[in-house]
């Protein structure tokens, strides 16, 4: 887990640094429990980012930039996992067979997810759609009385030079940063291989014999899962998903078991971890503010 956190926060680290910017790599690993800490207590685990994008911005990096960093990071994990998950539907079937509730969920997320993909090329391809659906969104809330007449200029006006930063910001990515963004890519995929390594540890710890492959397989689709579970940090789903998953690899009786241990050691540990950070460094009633605002906020950030 040590390893999985110090690989997450390098991945930040270079992908902050393709952007023209830079953050310490200690930021980085605080950057990383808060998120974790945000997205446990937010629906379709969407508090995280707004507490990077407001350190980020705390750390002179604009907003439109801080959502660019903080997407690309999160596209970077999606897309490792929707290469992996074919391949484990392809070799381990058995891992939806039969279990009609995680077949249901597999397929929303599927759905959720090209919808996103979708989202994503579109405020690449075509910024002016996202304005125009910006600026929409943004009328509909004056209507309904949520933004006073004489703030909805300058709002549109700062949605619009955000988006606008984020699209440069993507430009530099693929041309003067690609080595950068490269690096952090790598990174990306060793903090994978040692988050993976943990449920194979468990297993061994207990006397049983685990097979790795497999491990990794079952963990890459049930984290690509968790991604989009409407619950808060995905609880419920996670625990009795986890055992129902890892029942293939272990025998059933101690499934449940292993699930909640693997949930301490790749979740619980960080969210404890980023509470203990958001308390020393926002206090429980900015932590609370930030994260109605990330909130009300979600489709700009999303963007």
């Amino acid at each position: 887990m040590i390893l999985a956190w110090a690989f997450d926060a390098l991945k930040l680290y270079f992908v902050v640094k393709a952007a023209g910017e830079g953050i310490s790599c200690k930021l980085a690993v605080l950057l990383n429990w808060l998120r974790y800490f945000g997205c446990a207590i937010t629906p379709m685990q969407s508090g995280g980012g707004p507490f990077q994008v407001y350190f980020l911005f705390k750390s002179g990096i604009p907003i439109g930039k801080g959502v660019a960093i903080t997407l690309t990071s999160t596209l970077m994990t999606l897309f490792q996992l929707g290469f992996i998950v074919p391949v484990a539907l392809f070799f381990q079937p058995e891992l939806l067979q039969g279990r009609k509730l995680l077949q249901g969920v597999f397929s929303y997320v599927l759905v959720f997810v090209l919808v996103s993909w979708s989202i994503v090329v579109i405020s690449l391809l075509r910024p002016r759609i996202i304005k125009k659906w910006a600026g929409g969104i943004t009328l509909l809330l004056k209507r309904w009385g949520f933004l006073k007449p004489v703030k909805v200029l300058r709002i549109v006006r700062r949605i619009n030079l955000e988006i606008d930063t984020y699209n440069r910001n993507f430009r530099i990515f693929f041309s003067s940063g690609m080595p950068l963004f490269v690096l952090g890519f790598l990174f990306s995929c060793l903090q994978m291989v040692a988050m993976f390594s943990i449920l194979p540890c468990l297993i061994w710890s207990v006397g049983l014999e685990a097979r790795f492959i497999e491990a990794f397989l079952a963990q890459a689709l049930f984290l690509f899962i968790l991604y989009f579970v409407p619950t808060p940090g995905a609880s419920g789903v996670a625990e009795g998903g986890g055992a129902a998953i890892f029942s293939l690899l272990v025998p059933w009786n101690i499934a449940g078991v292993m699930a909640i241990t693997w949930r301490f050691f790749t979740e619980y540990l960080s969210i404890a971890m980023g509470a203990i950070v958001a308390v020393r460094m926002l206090g429980w009633g900015m932590a609370e503010e930030l994260l109605k605002s990330g909130e009300e906020g979600k489709g700009e950030n999303s963007i």
